[in-house]
């Protein structure tokens, strides 16, 4: 297959288009590849496989932390101060200074800013405290827990394979911006590993943590956590750095699970991913609300993101919100 970044969405002007975004989008249930717009990229996992991270220590945390201790370390998180309260709840005081994030400002600031990076305020300190408390329930060193020789990396890998097989391997291993191992997928498997996590859902607890406590996955206007409450327990949401978003959906039409995989070219733009992946919900009967308007722009999504089948669906979605002025005049 070739390999090539496509339109997802466009911002018009008056009928111009002004601004494409490109990437690549691909589908699948089960193990069937169903679409792909954009070809079968290669691209990190980041964020995105974090329910796979913890997947690692499932049984040992299932009893150990409360269902928003499980939800935060699935997060990557605002760093509002619920999220703050629960990552730092998981490990005991003397534990808290072998959490390996960089020290960071929050991802968003609302309110007051903060001015003083710290460990905490970094957008994984919630997963980190829960890998180290699972390290500890597993009797697995922890001081080298973010290393890519550590047992807790090689169960990931292993997480890995019992969905895409024993043979799968990463072609690249790389540090991820919270100083742990990320390694490559190609979109498609992204898209498998999600679809494996809705047909599945009921083999752990990972599923049901993440659509109990949306706003702890993201927070407030986060793209996995306005889609997890608007879809009511059917999906959920996981965003990665620099444009990658991945979805598990539970769907009458696909009893095999339905994972769908986003990548925008140009990296995070957490507005047009949310158009993305609002109209392939859409595609599917469920409602999420548009983000932000733009400033006199019209989104318009490449129906090509959808499978044939599901095109017919959008016609007429509209992409701007209904508080929005419409200045007929200008034709805006």
């Amino acid at each position: 297959m070739k390999n090539h970044w496509e339109i997802l969405v466009e911002y018009r002007r008056a009928g111009l288009c002004e601004v494409a975004k490109l990437g690549a989008v691909a589908w699948v249930s089960g193990n069937k590849l169903i679409h792909s717009h954009g070809g079968d990229i290669t691209t990190y996992g980041r964020s995105s496989v974090k329910p796979f991270h913890i997947k690692v220590f499932s049984k040992e945390l299932d009893k150990s932390l409360t269902w928003e201790q499980k939800a935060i370390g699935v997060s990557s998180h605002n760093a509002e101060p619920c999220h703050l309260e629960l990552a730092k709840s998981i490990l005991r005081p003397s534990e808290q200074r072998l959490v390996q994030t960089p020290h960071t400002l929050p991802l968003q600031q609302f309110g007051k800013q903060i001015r003083k990076p710290s460990r905490w305020y970094h957008t994984c300190s919630g997963e980190h405290s829960a890998l180290l408390r699972g390290c500890q329930l597993k009797g697995w060193p922890r001081v080298s827990y973010n290393l890519p020789t550590h047992p807790f990396h090689k169960g990931f890998i292993d997480v890995i394979r019992q969905t895409l097989g024993p043979q799968w391997s990463p072609q690249f291993i790389a540090k991820d911006g919270c100083n742990l191992p990320t390694v490559s997928f190609r979109l498609r498997e992204l898209a498998t590993l999600f679809s494996s996590l809705a047909k599945n859902k009921d083999s752990d607890w990972v599923w049901e943590a993440m659509v109990r406590n949306p706003y702890l996955i993201g927070g407030m206007n986060r793209v996995d956590s306005i889609v997890m409450k608007a879809c009511m327990g059917q999906v959920v949401s996981k965003e990665g750095a620099d444009g990658l978003l991945c979805l598990g959906i539970r769907h009458a039409d696909f009893p095999q699970g339905l994972g769908v995989a986003i990548k925008t070219a140009h990296g995070t733009d957490h507005q047009a991913v949310w158009y993305i992946a609002r109209a392939i919900l859409a595609s599917l009967d469920f409602s999420v609300r548009n983000p932000s308007p733009l400033r006199r722009q019209m989104p318009v999504v490449n129906p090509d993101i959808l499978p044939p089948s599901l095109r017919p669906r959008i016609v007429g979605l509209s992409m701007r919100n209904e508080d929005e002025p419409v200045d007929d005049i200008w034709n805006a």
